[in-house]
């Protein structure tokens, strides 16, 4: 079986990932895992993933500009 894997079609991620991966020696697996770990604690008492996730998939049917959506939720708390 093989294992998961995530897709994203953000440029800006991607280098983003790099950047981080090579600063902390890291893999860019362990870097993207622990970045996400530590947005999920930081962001730990606001609307949950599950929440989160359900309300991107019905205000989109196609690809979605993470980063805007992070910007634009992150601001208005």
């Amino acid at each position: 079986m093989a294992d998961p894997q995530l897709s994203v079609r953000s440029g800006k991620a991607r280098d983003l990932a790099r950047r981080l991966a090579r600063r902390q020696n890291r893999t860019i697996v362990d870097a993207v895992e622990r970045a996400l770990e530590y947005y999920e604690l930081r962001e730990a008492g606001r609307e949950p993933a599950s929440v989160f996730y359900r309300r991107l998939s019905a205000q989109s049917v196609t690809d979605i500009d993470l980063d805007a959506v992070i910007h634009e939720t992150g601001s208005a708390g």
